[in-house]
């Protein structure tokens, strides 16, 4: 039975073609309405908590702050607020600190906007639905060896910053950052922090 008062809803993604078209094909749908839209992670927190959407529908990889560090965010602040990701990249370990934050949906950017509709009304509804494509990837991946302090630090690393910048950025001493680096490549199996970052990238555990 559709509630009287539609599903009210946040769009984010730093792509505005995606969005605008989303949102049009979004609006279509009777018992939906699109309240709010987001280009970047920060954006989309400061619409949240200025418009109280029902269901947040991130990108996973936007400017400032990802779908996860959002998702995080919004279940302290809004938790009535349910969090669905849509991305076009589903990498097993995305899809397990999703979850771990509260993410109520995942799923990849080819779906259609009718089945986006009916996957929103199921997050909606208090249900959890992941793609099963990426759900089995998910599965057989295994989990990261790494610490979330040595995710941290790897991807902060990514862009090829010195270890005293990175340091800065962590709050950490340089020692700290070099030692956190040299375990991720060791328990990586790689030959330095470069093709520890893009491992770790491939695998979503960073």
């Amino acid at each position: 039975m559709t509630s009287s008062r539609p599903v009210r809803l946040l769009l984010a993604d730093d792509e505005h073609l995606i969005r605008g078209a989303l949102a049009a094909l979004l609006s279509l749908e009777d018992d939906l309405t699109v309240v709010a839209e987001a280009a970047s992670g920060p954006e989309a927190l400061a619409m949240a908590r200025a418009h109280t959407p029902d269901v947040a529908v991130l990108d996973l990889q936007m400017p400032g702050a990802d779908g996860v560090k959002v998702a995080t965010s919004l279940r302290t602040e809004l938790p009535d607020c349910r969090v669905l990701i849509v991305t076009s990249h589903g990498r097993p370990g995305h899809l397990k600190r999703a979850l771990a934050a509260g993410v109520r949906g995942f799923v990849p950017k080819t779906v259609s906007a009718q089945r986006l509709a009916e996957i929103i009304r199921t997050v909606h509804a208090g249900n959890r639905y992941v793609d099963p494509e990426l759900a089995a990837d998910a599965i057989a991946s295994g989990d990261s060896p790494l610490t979330a302090r040595e995710a941290e630090v790897l991807e902060l690393a990514a862009d090829g910053a010195p270890v005293a910048e990175i340091a800065e950025r962590a709050a950490l001493s340089p020692g700290t950052v070099r030692n956190y680096l040299s375990s991720a490549v060791s328990k990586l199996g790689t030959e330095n922090r470069h093709a520890a970052v893009r491992l770790a990238r491939e695998r979503g555990w960073v």
